[in-house]
């Protein structure tokens, strides 16, 4: 690993990193059995959202895609990178910019589930059938706009 990891921001409506993105999403399913999302649908969200990025030289390491609103459309880092702060980086990023945060996670993502409460995210709701395969979703959002902001400025001075 590089110590030279740098941050980027993908617009709404641009495509840079895209291949990039799916190729470490499909890693991960391959991996992980998560991320199972097809490519048109895929590469659609991706195009749609502002994309948060990190990149080891010319290789993308981590990403989250965001709507507007702070939902968090996709979430991924390289296992390679996972326990160096990137993931929470990430969700900081997005919630600093859409002032809150929220996504869904497969209730058998176990690691995912835990990674979010331990950012302050609170499950909402259990959502039945969510995903194509028919297994169900926690709907988690980042707690109180109080909350919100003592947690990014912890997150982002990497604590």
């Amino acid at each position: 690993m590089s110590v030279t990891v740098d941050e980027r921001v993908v617009p709404p409506g641009a495509d840079d990193y895209l291949d990039d993105a799916w190729e470490l999403k499909e890693r991960i399913r391959e991996e992980e059995g998560l991320l199972k999302q097809r490519r048109g649908f895929f590469a659609n969200a991706y195009q749609r959202s502002t994309v948060y990025c990190f990149l080891d030289g010319d290789t993308l390491v981590g990403f989250a895609a965001a709507r507007s609103d702070g939902y968090i459309l996709f979430l991924a880092v390289d296992p390679n990178y996972r326990g160096e702060g990137y993931g929470e980086r990430l969700v900081a990023a997005v919630a600093e910019d859409a002032g809150k945060a929220s996504c869904h996670a497969r209730q058998t993502n176990e690691n995912a589930v835990r990674f979010y409460e331990h950012l302050g995210f609170d499950v909402e709701r259990e959502i039945s059938n969510y995903y194509e395969d028919g297994e169900g979703a926690y709907y988690l959002r980042l707690g109180d706009r109080d909350r919100i902001r003592d947690r990014i400025s912890e997150l982002l001075r990497g604590r």
